[in-house]
């Protein structure tokens, strides 16, 4: 057996080509890599931690910050949802009692936990008992001249007043 095919962990070597010099900068201007180290010259780009937001514009003024700004939501504001007395006209027979379940099992509102507004859009003929957080005053009108009853109930609160 030659001595190149004995296979011992004291006489391995690298395959030739495979084993590169680390590049080292900033070693003097000699090794091609000096003075500014492959950095270019001064300035922001130049600096250790030069990292920049997403949004930089170069110093310009973000479009973040030029475009207005405008608008207010109230953690406290209630959300209603809206039916006019028309539409109870419609869905529901005479002597029936309205309630916030009953309408979301016609599918006239979505939400279960949501406050109900009745509002006095079109003509109810039937006598109906209804129930809800506010009425508009046509609509108490339309409910009463039909013989019916509007019966206010207290609004729900936010997720915001129940931690207050």
């Amino acid at each position: 057996m030659s001595q190149e095919m004995d296979l011992h962990l004291g006489n391995l070597v690298a395959k030739e080509g495979s084993r590169k010099t680390r590049h080292r900068v900033a070693r003097g201007l000699g090794s091609g890599w000096g003075k500014t180290a492959g950095r270019g010259g001064k300035g922001q780009t130049a600096r250790s931690g030069k990292g920049r937001p997403r949004n930089f514009e170069g110093g310009q003024t973000p479009l973040a910050r030029r475009l207005p700004k405008w608008g207010f939501k109230s953690p406290n504001r209630v959300v209603f949802e809206v039916v006019n007395v028309g539409t109870l006209d419609s869905h529901f027979e005479s002597g029936a009692t309205v309630d916030l379940a009953q309408l979301v099992e016609k599918g006239l509102v979505r939400k279960q936990d949501s406050a109900l507004k009745i509002l006095g859009e079109g003509n109810l003929t039937k006598k109906l008992v209804v129930k809800a957080h506010k009425f508009s005053k046509s609509a108490v009108q339309k409910i009463n001249s039909a013989g019916g009853q509007a019966e206010e109930i207290k609004a729900p609160k936010t997720a915001e007043q129940d931690k207050a």
